[in-house]
């Protein structure tokens, strides 16, 4: 007997092996931090997440340049960014700092290994939670705060406070509300823009490409310095517009409130009591 073909498409093996170079050199830069944490080398394992950045912000773009995308290299990309994003710098935060509250009782000695953790689950939350809404939000935003700006801020605290030649221990309670506050507003509803709308393939102003170079150079100047502070502000305004979005909602309401007020007098004036 004949068996009839099957009429689901045949899905096609093998990967594509640029963009997915990219992707593997991002996930060798996060496995490299963890080992650089663990010999105390913080300065070195900091720069590796900055470079696992670059590198995961090069693989998409060259998928979609060369026309290599696949379902394969965006899982591939999320379990590479929750090693280069979530656990590298939750380990490097520890062994920098959070360790240190091994030594102080029964509950503290948990609360450093907790908070890493804590930043790691996050991470692993907002991964899963961008690939499941992928393609059906708006691309100005991200909702919550993107896992390699979580990890530029915690690992850029380590870098910026090594550079300071401050040790983890100084700055415990500092270290201990950067890792959980990083963790929880990458799992928060708060909208962060995304500069996807800006074009990276057509002509751009002069001044644009000027303002290009002289970011470079400013980051040139003390990179410890300036990028932890870039990325904590950007952190920061997320925060910071949902404030200013919340008061913007309340003054509305309240305006129209009372223009419904001055449409129907009689709901404000007070309504003397029927005559016996």
């Amino acid at each position: 007997m004949i068996s009839e073909p099957s009429s689901e498409p045949r899905r096609p093996r093998g990967v594509y092996l640029l963009p997915n170079l990219f992707t593997t050199a991002a996930l060798f830069c996060g496995f490299y931090a963890i080992i650089a944490a663990l010999q105390n080398r913080f300065e070195l394992a900091a720069v590796a997440v900055f470079v696992a950045m670059v590198l995961d912000g090069l693989d998409g773009r060259v998928a979609r340049l060369t026309h290599t995308e696949s379902e394969f290299g965006a899982q591939y990309d999320s379990m590479a960014d929750l090693v280069s994003f979530g656990l590298a710098p939750a380990l490097i935060m520890y062994e920098w700092a959070l360790g240190s509250m091994a030594s102080m009782g029964p509950f503290l000695s948990k609360l450093g290994w907790l908070a890493a953790f804590f930043y790691t689950v996050m991470a692993a939350l907002r991964l899963a939670r961008f690939n499941v809404q992928l393609g059906s939000t708006d691309k100005r935003y991200f909702i919550g705060l993107p896992s390699p700006s979580a990890a530029a801020i915690v690992t850029g605290f380590v870098w910026f406070g090594t550079d300071l030649g401050l040790t983890g221990t100084q700055l415990l309670w500092p270290a201990l509300v950067v890792t959980v506050g990083a963790g929880a507003l990458m799992f928060s509803n708060i909208l962060y823009f995304s500069f996807k709308q800006v074009d990276l393939h057509g002509r751009v102003p002069f001044i644009s490409a000027l303002l290009v170079v002289l970011t470079l150079v400013i980051i040139s100047i003390d990179p410890p310095k300036v990028l932890f502070t870039g990325f904590l502000l950007y952190g920061l305004s997320g925060p910071v517009m949902y404030l200013a979005r919340l008061r913007q909602r309340a003054r509305r309401r309240a305006q129209g409130v009372g223009e419904f007020s001055e449409t129907n007098p009689a709901r404000d004036r007070e309504i003397p009591p029927p005559s016996p």
